[in-house]
């Protein structure tokens, strides 16, 4: 896919993530005004009027996925240690880039049941990281990952440095790398990390990467829809590179191709064939008559006045779009992002056709699972599994960054020892 001089109005939706509803309060405002195709009254917005937002500017051209992962260079085997591995999504990814997990640590026993089910021959460490040494792998792998849960710090009389962030699962991470001595080390979050705390979460985390010797990168929100991923999903990361290594990481290229929900469950460039059937929750009664309602990418706004207050109830009087509140997402855009119970009101994300929530392998396709990989335990576990997940393709495009960096350390280090 080239850059194009016209964009459609869900395609600007999806690429600033803004909702249709605010594209078109800015083009009554003239603040972004689309312009209409005088045979088909068709909606759309030139590049040239785009170009205004960072997310135009010196667009790309499109590359598959697999062209944009340089994999390691001959006679080399990178590893890496995975903590938090959770259902496998980030492992699944770097495994595609040609890393090697030399073992992946989970808690939770049902994640656990899928990554010993799906790879067997996956060294995973079940259990409490807080209870495990990794200092058997000192100088033995060459990244470590994490998407460590977001936890608050204790600010009261303290400087705030390593020793002080005992007690939170940041320290666990810190103290993995700290163990293992890494060339890299890459966590991942939700993007309200930057500002949890007033931002001063994520100045403490990169302070405690500092002072056990890792020169941390700014932090980056990398979006899924700009890496084959049909989803808004967004994720922040960190990177820390040893002190010692005096080479720049570079962040994954982006494409600006946006994939659809029909791309995740219909046959295409995404998957070979439609999402296999399996199992799914239902909508309580009372919310499926309320969603009957809702046409293909609408939201609670197109239901009829008395139902929307109904159904939002206070809600309703207070500011803010609210726009994934009984939403049901079209098949022709990305969807909403996951989250681990697709029944909860206020994340309602509801199949195009049918009024249900979207089924577990429809779950996973969205978050670019292969097919073949199965979740274990019950269908409440499996969704909590696949929501929590780094999308596989987003994984595979980090996976491809780390790989590059990894390639010009080590040809370095040949270069060095030829001389």
């Amino acid at each position: 896919m080239v850059i194009k001089d016209k964009y459609s109005l869900e395609e600007v939706s999806s690429i600033l993530s803004k909702s249709k509803e605010t594209l078109r309060r800015w083009d009554r405002a003239e603040k972004l005004r689309a312009h209409r195709d005088p045979m088909s009254n068709y909606r759309y917005y030139s590049l040239e009027q785009l170009q205004q937002f960072e997310e135009f500017q010196n667009m790309p051209k499109n590359k598959k996925l697999d062209e944009r992962i340089s994999l390691p260079k001959a006679d080399n085997q990178y590893s890496v240690l995975e903590l938090f591995a959770g259902a496998g999504g980030l492992a699944i990814g770097m495994e595609k880039a040609g890393l090697k997990c030399l073992a992946l640590n989970e808690i939770d026993k049902y994640a656990v049941k899928t990554l010993q089910a799906n790879r067997p021959e996956w060294n995973v460490v079940p259990g409490d990281i807080r209870d495990i040494s990794f200092k058997e792998y000192r100088d033995k792998v060459d990244v470590v990952t994490g998407g460590f849960p977001c936890q608050a710090f204790s600010y009261a009389g303290k400087r705030f440095g390593f020793d002080d962030a005992r007690g939170t699962l940041f320290y666990e991470f810190a103290r993995t790398v700290q163990e293992t001595n890494p060339k890299i080390c890459i966590g991942e979050n939700v993007k309200g990390l930057q500002n949890h705390d007033s931002g001063r979460t994520l100045k403490t985390m990169i302070a405690i990467l500092d002072e056990i010797g890792y020169r941390v990168l700014d932090p980056k929100v990398l979006r899924a829809i700009f890496y084959n991923v049909p989803q808004k999903r967004e994720r922040l990361i960190l990177v820390g590179v040893r002190k010692d290594i005096d080479i720049d990481f570079e962040y994954p290229v982006a494409s600006k191709k946006v994939f659809t929900l029909r791309d995740a469950l219909k046959a295409g460039p995404l998957f070979g064939t439609d999402v296999p059937h399996s199992a799914g929750t239902k909508y309580p009664a009372s919310k499926k008559e309320v969603l009957d309602l809702v046409p293909p990418g609408g939201y609670w706004r197109d239901l009829p006045l008395d139902i929307q207050k109904e159904y939002m109830q206070k809600s309703f009087y207070l500011g803010g779009g609210k726009t994934g509140m009984a939403r049901r997402i079209s098949w022709d855009e990305p969807s909403l992002t996951l989250t681990c119970s697709p029944a909860q009101k206020q994340t309602e994300r509801c199949h195009p056709d049918h009024t249900r929530p979207f089924t577990v392998r429809e779950y996973a396709r969205i978050q670019t699972f292969p097919d073949e990989w199965e979740f274990q335990g019950p269908v409440s576990a499996q969704y909590k599994q696949i929501g929590n997940a780094v999308p596989v393709n987003l994984a595979a495009a980090i996976g491809g960054a780390i790989v590059e960096f990894l390639n010009a350390y080590y040809a370095q280090a040949d270069k060095r020892k030829s001389a």
